[in-house]
């Protein structure tokens, strides 16, 4: 038996605050609103990202995203306005840059040896 998708969560406080962020992080509005507290950005065929609005969870998330070149993804939100802080090296070799959003979640992109 496989694992064949990812849908990762990642409660907010104040989903209007975190829809302008994660549209400026990810560099485009949600693929769909199933409803009106939750926001979903589908990032490759069989991986997406679903922000709630859920306050009494807020802030708590930790999210990796492997990307094939990270300066590139790194100089892109400079662009956007989303500060990057350092870039870290981790022991097998992979770089990796987190981020935090409004409530503190924070979402890290990272590039493999």
């Amino acid at each position: 038996m496989s694992m064949t998708h990812l849908f990762a969560g990642i409660p907010v406080s104040d989903l209007g605050v975190a829809l302008a962020w994660y549209d400026r992080l990810l560099g485009r509005p949600p693929t769909m609103r199933p409803h009106d507290k939750e926001a979903v950005w589908q990032l490759t065929d069989t991986a997406l990202i679903y922000v709630v609005e859920d306050p009494a969870r807020a802030g708590r998330s930790l999210v990796t995203v492997i990307v094939d070149d990270l300066d590139h993804w790194i100089a892109e939100l400079e662009q956007r306005g989303v500060s990057v802080g350092s870039v870290q090296r981790m022991g097998s070799g992979a770089r990796k840059a987190v981020v935090a959003d409004p409530d503190g979640n924070e979402v890290g992109f990272a590039q493999t040896g």
